[in-house]
C-alpha cells in the first residue's frame, strides 16, 4: 500500500522582499533603511550607544523622545501593553501573532518580583482577550532570586529566610501558570544561564505536570548552543510521556554564549557551549526533527532567525503530513528583525509570531543595545537586514 503524499504547502522563499516588507510604506521603509544604515557602521554604534546611555543617565531633554522614535520604535511595541495594541493589530493583518515580552529587568526585591508577576498576569489577560496573541512569556529570574536558584542547583542547603523567599517565588510562577491554564493561553518559560537552568527546568516540569494534562500550556525553552540540551529535552519528553502530560518546547540557539564561556573558565568547569557554530546548527535541526517525530506529545516553537533551520522545519512538516497551520508547530522571530522569515512564513500559512518587547524606554535600553550590536556590519559586510531593505527599495524603484 502506497503511503500518502506529503502535505503540500505553498513554497516559501525568504528572498521575497515584496511580501517581507508589505506592511511598510515607502516612507517607513526609508526610515528603516536609515536606521539599519547607521547600525551597519560599527564605530557609530559604539559611539552612539555610549552617548545614549550618558544622555539617559543625565536626563538630557529630548533624549527619550529621540530614542523612542528611532531604535525603540523599530524593535519595541511601546512602553505599555496599551501602546503595543496598534502593533499587535498591524501584525495581525498579516496573520502574524504577537508575544508580549515585558523587557524590564528585576531589581531583586520582593516588591519588584511582585510587580513583574502582575505585569505578566496582565499580558496573559491581554492574550486571552486578543485573537492575535498566541503566547505569553516570562523569565523565572523576573520573579525569583538568582542566588537562591543557583544555590538549589548546586545542592546547597537554604537558610530559613531563603526557603521562605523561594516559596514565594514558586507561588509567583504558580500564579502565572494557573492564570494561563484558566484562559487557555500558552506560556513560555524562557531559558537562562546554565548554572541555574536546571532549577528552572524542574520548576517548569512541575508546572507542566499540573497544567498540561489536556494540551501544552506551559512550554520550556532549550538553548541548543549547549551540547547537553537535546539529551535534556529527550529525557523530559520521556518523563512527560510516562506521566501522561503534554510537552511544550521552544527551541532557540542561545543568548549567553560569551558569559557562559567566561563563567565556566572562572570556575574551572567545562564550557557548556558547542565547540563550533556548525555543531549548534546540527543540534538545533536534530532537535526540530525529534520534536516533529514526536508530534503526538510535543508542541514546538522554533524561535530562530536562521533561514536554513526555518526552511528545514517546513520540510519536516511536509514529510510528516502536517498542515502549515497545525497548532502544535510555531515559528517565532523578534519584532523589527527577520521580516523576510516572519511575513513569508505567515503568507504561506505557517503559524508565525513576533516577540514584541515593551517597557519604559530607559528600562529596555540593554535590550535595544543588544539589537543594535547584532545588526552591526561584520568584517566590512552589510548585515542581512540591511541588504534585504536595499533590495526592496530597488524593487519598488523598478531597478
Amino acid at each position: 500500500m502506497l503511503s500518502p503524499a506529503p502535505t503540500q504547502a505553498p513554497p516559501v522563499s525568504f528572498e521575497n522582499t515584496r511580501v517581507a516588507f508589505a506592511s511598510k510604506s515607502d516612507a517607513q521603509l526609508r526610515k528603516v533603511y536609515a536606521l539599519f544604515a547607521a547600525m551597519n557602521n560599527g564605530s557609530l554604534v559604539k559611539t552612539g550607544s555610549g552617548l545614549m546611555k550618558a544622555a539617559l543617565k543625565w536626563n538630557l531633554p529630548g533624549t527619550q523622545f529621540l530614542i523612542k522614535h528611532s531604535i525603540f520604535e523599530q524593535f519595541c511595541g511601546g512602553e505599555t501593553i496599551a501602546e503595543c495594541r496598534p502593533v499587535t493589530a498591524e501584525l495581525g493583518k498579516y496573520n502574524i501573532g504577537t508575544i508580549l515580552d515585558y523587557s524590564v529587568e528585576g531589581e531583586g526585591s520582593d516588591r519588584s518580583y511582585d510587580r513583574t508577576r502582575d505585569e505578566i498576569l496582565a499580558t496573559i489577560d491581554e492574550a486571552h482577550r486578543s485573537a492575535h496573541i498566541p503566547f505569553s512569556v516570562f523569565k523565572v529570574t523576573g520573579v525569583a532570586n538568582v542566588a537562591i536558584l543557583e544555590k538549589i542547583q548546586a545542592g546547597q542547603l537554604l537558610t530559613t529566610t531563603e526557603e521562605a523567599a523561594h516559596a514565594r517565588a514558586v507561588a509567583r510562577v504558580e500564579a502565572l501558570c494557573a492564570r494561563a491554564h484558566q484562559h487557555g493561553v500558552r506560556l513560555f518559560v524562557d531559558a537562562e544561564e546554565s548554572w541555574f537552568q536546571h532549577t528552572i527546568d524542574l520548576l517548569a516540569y512541575d508546572m507542566m505536570a499540573k497544567y498540561n494534562q489536556e494540551k501544552a500550556i506551559v512550554w520550556n525553552t532549550y538553548q541548543l548552543y549547549r551540547h547537553d540540551r537535546l539529551e535534556a529535552l529527550k529525557a523530559a519528553h520521556q518523563a512527560a510521556t510516562e506521566a501522561g502530560y503534554y510537552f511544550g518546547v521552544k527551541l532557540v540557539r542561545g543568548a549567553y554564549m560569551e558569559k557562559e564561556a567566561r563563567v565556566a573558565r572562572q570556575r574551572g568547569q567545562q564550557n557548556p557551549i558547542n565547540p563550533t557554530k556548525q555543531a549548534t546548527d546540527d543540534l538545533y535541526d536534530e532537535a526540530l526533527r525529534y520534536c516533529v517525530q514526536h508530534i503526538d506529545r510535543i508542541s514546538t516553537c522554533a524561535g530562530t532567525h536562521n533561514e536554513a533551520s526555518s526552511l528545514f522545519l517546513t520540510q519536516l512538516m511536509q514529510e510528516a503530513h502536517l498542515a502549515p497551520s497545525d497548532p502544535r508547530v510555531w515559528f517565532a522571530q523578534l519584532y523589527g528583525m527577520s521580516d523576510n522569515l516572519s511575513y513569508n512564513l505567515a503568507n504561506a500559512g505557517y503559524n508565525t509570531a513576533k516577540y514584541l518587547p515593551y517597557g519604559p524606554v530607559a528600562a529596555v535600553m540593554p535590550y535595544l543595545l543588544r539589537r543594535a550590536d547584532e545588526n552591526t556590519a561584520i568584517a566590512g559586510q552589510s548585515s542581512r537586514e540591511f541588504l534585504l531593505i536595499q533590495k526592496e527599495i530597488r524593487r519598488r524603484q523598478g531597478r
